[in-house]
C-alpha cells in the first residue's frame, strides 16, 4: 500500500505519494479503517482524528464489532422498552458518524461483553475483510489495555492485530490510547458545575464507567499525540448522539469550551506489526503542532 502525505493546503487535492514530487496529486486520497467495540468508542477515543481526516478528504471506515446491546440504557422516556437498545444504540453510531463526516459505516452482530469467549475466527475474519473492502493504507483500533481494561475492548485489539499482521501487504497500524488523568480531568470539572453532588451519582461516571481512574492506569507511551482542538466542538456533537449512554454522565457537563480544553489531544501508538514507515497521520502530528 502507498505511503501518502499532504501538501500545506491541506486539501483533498494535496494528497500525493511520497515517492512522487510535490504536488502531484493521485487521483485517490489515502484510507483509515477504525476498528471499535461499541457504538460510542469512536466518539471519545478517536472523534477529533476520525473528524480531521474526513474533513481533509481521507475516506473514513468505521467497523464497530457490537451493537453494545448489553450495555447501560440512561433512556427515561417511557417508550424506552418499545425500542430495544440494539436499535437504538445502531441509530445513534450513524447519527454520531455523521457528525463526524464518516459514511462507510458497519455494524456486526457479535454479542456485546462475549467478545474474548465469541467464534474469535469469524471475528478475525470480519475484520480482514473489512481491511480488504476499505483497502485501508491506515488501521486504528484500542491499544492492548482495552482503554481501561474493557474484555471487548482487549479482543478488537487482539484480533485487528493479528489480522494485520497476517496480511501481505499490509496497512499501517496505530492504537489508541487515554493516558491517566484524562478522564478523571473530565470528572472534575463535572464537580466543578455540579458541587453538590456526592459520588454515588452518575455525573462521577463516564459512559457507564464508574472509576474514571481506570482510565489509562497502566497504558503503554504513546508514540503520536494530535492536537485536535479544531474538532472538539464535533467530537463532542457526535459523544452527545450517544444518548442512551449518557444520561447524567460526566461528559453531559462539558461546553464546547471546556471540550477545547479537555478532549483537545488524542493518544495514539504505532503498532510493532503492519506496515511501517511514515504515514498521513505523521503528516497529521506536525500540522498540530
Amino acid at each position: 500500500m502507498p505511503m501518502w502525505s499532504f501538501t500545506s493546503d491541506s486539501s483533498p487535492k494535496a494528497w500525493h505519494t511520497m515517492n512522487e514530487p510535490q504536488g502531484d496529486a493521485t487521483s485517490a486520497p489515502p484510507s483509515l479503517l477504525a476498528v471499535f467495540a461499541h457504538p460510542d468508542d469512536e466518539a471519545l477515543a478517536s472523534g477529533g482524528l476520525l473528524a480531521w481526516c474526513a474533513t481533509l478528504g481521507v475516506q473514513v471506515s468505521l467497523l464497530c464489532l457490537t451493537h453494545g446491546e448489553h450495555g447501560p440504557d440512561q433512556r427515561k422516556s417511557n417508550l424506552q422498552n418499545a425500542t430495544t437498545l440494539d436499535v437504538v444504540r445502531a441509530r445513534e453510531l450513524r447519527e454520531a458518524a455523521g457528525v463526524l463526516g464518516i459514511d462507510d459505516v458497519t455494524l456486526l452482530h457479535h454479542e456485546d461483553g462475549m467478545l474474548p469467549w465469541s467464534n474469535t475466527e469469524q471475528l478475525q475474519a470480519d475484520i480482514s475483510e473489512t481491511i480488504a473492502r476499505t483497502a485501508a493504507d491506515v488501521v486504528l483500533t484500542f491499544d492492548e489495555d482495552g482503554l481501561y481494561w474493557h474484555p471487548d475492548h482487549i479482543a478488537a485489539h487482539e484480533r485487528t492485530t493479528a489480522a494485520v499482521a497476517a496480511l501481505t501487504g499490509p496497512p499501517a497500524l496505530y492504537y489508541v490510547t487515554i493516558p491517566e488523568g484524562t478522564i478523571r480531568a473530565i470528572v472534575a470539572h463535572a464537580d466543578t458545575v455540579t458541587p453538590n453532588v456526592d459520588d454515588s451519582v452518575t455525573s462521577r461516571t463516564v459512559l457507564g464507567v464508574t472509576n474514571p481512574d481506570a482510565f489509562g492506569t497502566l497504558a503503554p507511551r504513546p508514540t503520536l499525540a494530535l492536537n485536535v482542538t479544531k474538532f472538539t466542538d464535533r467530537k463532542l456533537q457526535a459523544i452527545r448522539c450517544h444518548q442512551s449512554q449518557l444520561g447524567n454522565d460526566a461528559l453531559t457537563f462539558l461546553t464546547p469550551e471546556s471540550a477545547s480544553k479537555l478532549l483537545a489531544t488524542e493518544h495514539y501508538r504505532r503498532a510493532n506489526v503492519g506496515r511501517q514507515g511514515a504515514t498521513f497521520l505523521d503528516s497529521l502530528a506536525a500540522d498540530s503542532n
